[in-house]
């Protein structure tokens, strides 16, 4: 998914209640679970996939691998909707792929094929749909996993099972958007996805006392702000994965500033609907359909109105890229680095925070996951890039709070006030990222640690 970040965001509040609501207006009703032991395909005028018990014990113990805890078996059983039947439902149905029989990816893939020959998937979605199980499978078994097939046809085929109830039903995302945990939990169906993707063997996360502190700023009812770089349409479920084991709830409460492409693109969008999200148009498609530059415009300024609500009711954490987009690496010497942050987003976000009424804290993130899910080496205009997927090693890290006020105290140009805060809170990331990039790339591990970021990995 890609998440972005422009003039910041917005934020319509709607209950649980409501988006299960257009969960459900969107997908119809959730798969039910069969009493066969495996996933069964074929196709014929719809397609619905309908996993065993059985099998969503296995994809727990797929995903949960070596690790001692059982948050991989509840993650597995949590995409699964509540209630059973012995078979699917009419409504489902009337908008999945119908595939009976399926044990092979070579069934799954005809089955795609067969639904664009049909017309029911555009031929360019079904392509996509193909390239990225081509590229996860591969990705997944470069894992050495002895289960990785078992786990890239059961992750994949309900991949395609929600792009393709999509496609038929497109679900609409409001300005602020919950994530959909129910009647099927779109956040688990993500976090599951990705997991497989990450090598925690090579994996760091610093300062983990900071993401203890700013758990206990947002228990007392404060606003937390997350300055950060952007690399993948993976971050999200990275940064949740990476804090899984110390910290789950920042990750569940976390809301991203969004990108429009992240909510239109047929293969994110099942993704974005397990994240909170506030949606806006990024500055760097502003103009891509002139057409439309007013309206995206006055899109973004009532999306600033929102988010201010949202940040009035405390409690409110905030992830947001104030570079507008996702890091690329140098055009000639290939080298990853966070991209420059725009100082006019820096400071609309700072000043939301303060004029909340609520405490806020700023604090500089840094996220290193690109050889996971890298972007297009340019900024497209077109929805629908190539998905090229790798396993690997990541990093998150974070650093204390950086005060405005206190730095801006000796300038008395506001101008260069913004311009030294926006600096600061960059040069912060690129410290972070650089130790995160020794640790990974440079096979330092722990010993990479500086004095202001401390390496750890809480899941061994």
């Amino acid at each position: 998914m890609l998440f972005l970040s422009a003039p910041p965001p917005c934020s319509f509040f709607t209950s649980a209640a409501t988006a299960a609501a257009g969960a459900r207006a969107s997908s119809a009703a959730a798969p039910t679970w069969r009493n066969s032991s495996s996933f069964s395909v074929k196709f014929s005028a719809s397609l619905v996939f309908c996993p065993s018990s059985k099998s969503v014990r296995g994809m727990a113990e797929i995903v949960g691998g070596d690790k001692k805890n059982d948050s991989a078996t509840e993650a597995a059983a949590a995409v699964a909707p509540s209630g059973s039947s012995s078979s699917c439902s009419a409504s489902e149905l009337s908008l999945s792929l119908n595939f009976v029989d399926f044990r092979t990816e070579e069934d799954l893939l005809s089955g795609i094929r067969k639904a664009a020959e049909a017309g029911s998937l555009p031929l360019s979605v079904s392509q996509g749909m193909e390239e990225l199980y081509q590229n996860y499978r591969n990705a997944v078994h470069q894992s050495g996993d002895p289960k990785a097939p078992e786990l890239v046809l059961s992750n994949m085929a309900l991949a395609f099972d929600r792009i393709f109830m999509d496609v038929k039903d497109p679900f609409e995302f409001s300005s602020y958007h919950e994530a959909i945990r129910e009647p099927f939990d779109y956040y688990m169906y993500g976090q599951n996805y990705i997991r497989p993707l990450i090598d925690f063997r090579n994996s760091y996360i610093g300062n983990i006392s900071l993401f203890n502190e700013i758990g206990e700023k947002l228990l007392q009812g404060d606003n937390i702000v997350l300055m950060s770089n952007h690399q993948t349409e993976a971050d999200p479920a990275a940064i949740a994965l990476l804090l899984e084991s110390t910290n789950p709830n920042l990750s569940e409460k976390m809301t991203y500033v969004a990108g429009d492409r992240v909510i239109t693109d047929p293969l994110c969008k099942p993704f974005s609907m397990g994240r909170n999200l506030l949606c806006v148009y990024s500055k760097k498609h502003m103009n891509d359909v002139p057409e439309l530059v007013e309206m995206k415009r006055r899109a973004n300024t009532k999306s600033l109105k929102e988010m201010a609500l949202l940040l009035r009711g405390g409690s409110t954490i905030i992830w947001i890229a104030p570079s507008g987009g996702r890091d690329r690496p140098d055009p000639v010497s290939g080298e990853w680095f966070p991209a420059l942050f725009d100082a006019s987003s820096v400071d609309n976000m700072r000043r939301l925070v303060e004029h909340s009424g609520v405490p806020g804290h700023i604090y500089p993130l840094a996220i290193l996951c690109h050889d996971i899910m890298p972007p297009p080496l340019q900024v497209e205009k077109e929805i629908g890039e190539k998905r090229v997927i790798s396993f690997h090693g990541a990093g998150l890290s974070v650093a204390p709070e950086i005060s405005f006020h206190d730095l801006a105290a000796s300038l008395e140009d506001p101008e260069k006030s913004k311009a030294a805060y926006t600096q600061a809170l960059y040069d912060s990331v690129c410290e972070q990222y650089n130790v995160l990039k020794s640790a990974i790339h440079g096979k330092q591990g722990l010993d990479a640690s500086i004095p202001t970021v401390s390496l750890s990995q809480p899941w061994q």
